[in-house]
Formats: structure tokens, C-alpha cells, sequence
């Protein structure tokens, strides 16, 4: 059904990159707020896609601050962390209230697939914006529960790679996560979908990285969802 195994009852989409065209808006984001940090210490420049896909893709902004941070060396206090992922979050606001949100066509035809074939259905994001971007994509009515940065902070759920914002959007929806399938285009997204034991990965390769999509655990990389719908039909 739908190109995923006939055990599956429930889908669970990432956000950013799988649903919405929002990830490019991320990355853009991410660069400007750390070059601007990285140049008042004299440091290169963040380097797309490298270090976005390595270090703060997918993650909760926090800990990609952290992880970053790490990654170069760069001794930093909790203060610090948020002041920077704070930075990038009110970057990535102001960009799509100028812009506008765009979702990707064939994950709105697959998502309205899944809902008349009777699927459950459940965003999992770290954004804590997740909500403001599905209502502006005008496709949150699609979806019947948000797992999203906010739900995270509150539960204390860790983000991803690991699997808990998952396993709890799967538990939204009283499924076992054997038989829940996890769309995600980031390499920790895919990490925590394996993690999680769930019954199928879908890596959505939308920046050339299907190769190590795969090697994260991925059942099937596809380039669009509607892809599925082919392989389905």
C-alpha cells in the first residue's frame, strides 16, 4: 500500500525538507548566523553542505548549536548555545513570513493518499514552528497530531538521532512502532527511525545524499514521495 509494507498502519513525516520546502531556508539560516559568529573569532566560514548535513540538520537547534560548536573546537556556556540558536530561529522566522511556505506537490498528493487509504498520519519535528509552517503551507489539516520542539521541551524527549520524538508521534496515534514508517531527508532523522525499531525508513533525498541515506539505515531513498506512489501503483 503506498509503496510501504502491508504491516503499516502510520506514517510519520519530518517537516522541514520532507513535506516543506523549508530546509534550503534552514540551511540559509544556519550559515548566516554562524558566519557572522565565526567571523568576529577569525574562523572559516560554515560550510554548506557539509557541516549543515553533519552536524545541525534535523536536530533540535540547540543541540546543533552544541554540535557544531564541538565539531571546531569552539568552548561554549549554555548562554552562548542559545543565544546563537535563537539567533537562527528569528533568521528562519523573518525569512518565511517574507516569503511564504511551500509545499513539496508530491508529498501533499502522498499525504492525501495515506489519509484515504486510512493511514494515521503524525508530523515529527524538532522545530518548535512546526505548526505556524504546516498552517502557512495551508496542510495542516492532513495531519492528525504535531510532535514538534515544544512537545520535546515539555515531555524532556531527546532529539534526534535519537528515536523518542518518533516513538512518541507513533504513541499519538496508539501505534506500535513496528508498524509505523518514518519519512525523513536528514541523516539523523533516518538514524532515529532505525533507532526506533520502526517498521520502514523512507530516506527522501532531495541534496544528492541517497548514498549515505542508506548507510543510516534507510530502507528506500526516493528523490520525491510521490515516487512511492509509482513504485504503489
Amino acid at each position: 500500500m503506498l509503496g510501504l509494507p502491508d504491516t503499516i498502519t502510520a506514517c510519520l513525516f519530518d517537516l522541514d525538507g520532507v513535506l516543506t520546502k523549508t530546509a534550503t531556508v534552514h540551511a540559509c539560516a544556519w550559515k548566516e548566523m554562524f558566519d557572522d559568529f565565526l567571523d568576529e573569532l577569525g574562523e572559516p566560514p560554515f560550510e554548506l553542505p557539509g557541516e549543515y548535513d553533519a552536524y545541525v540538520d534535523g536536530k533540535p537547534r540547540y543541540d546543533g548549536v552544541r554540535s557544531f560548536l564541538a565539531a571546531r573546537g569552539i568552548e561554549a556556556d549554555e548562554q552562548l548555545v542559545r543565544t546563537l540558536a535563537d539567533r537562527k530561529n528569528d533568521l528562519v522566522l523573518a525569512i518565511m513570513r517574507r516569503d511564504g511556505v511551500e509545499a513539496y506537490e508530491g508529498s501533499v498528493r502522498y499525504a492525501e493518499a495515506a489519509r484515504d487509504a486510512g493511514l494515521r498520519r503524525a508530523v515529527v519535528s524538532s522545530s518548535a514552528n512546526a505548526g505556524e509552517v504546516l498552517a502557512a503551507a495551508r496542510i495542516d489539516h492532513l495531519f492528525e497530531t504535531v510532535i514538534d520542539g515544544v512537545v520535546a521541551d515539555r515531555g524532556a524527549l531527546d532529539g534526534k538521532p535519537a528515536p523518542d520524538m518518533f516513538l512518541a508521534g507513533a504513541g499519538a496515534l496508539h501505534t506500535p512502532p513496528s508498524k509505523a514508517a518514518v519519512f525523513e531527508d536528514a541523516l539523523a532523522g533516518v538514524e532515529a527511525g532505525r533507532a526506533g525499531s520502526f517498521g520502514y525508513v523512507v530516506g527522501v533525498d532531495r541534496s544528492g545524499q541517497a548514498r549515505a541515506l542508506r548507510g543510516r539505515g534507510a530502507d528506500i531513498v526516493v528523490t520525491d514521495l510521490a515516487d512511492l506512489l509509482d513504485v504503489a501503483a
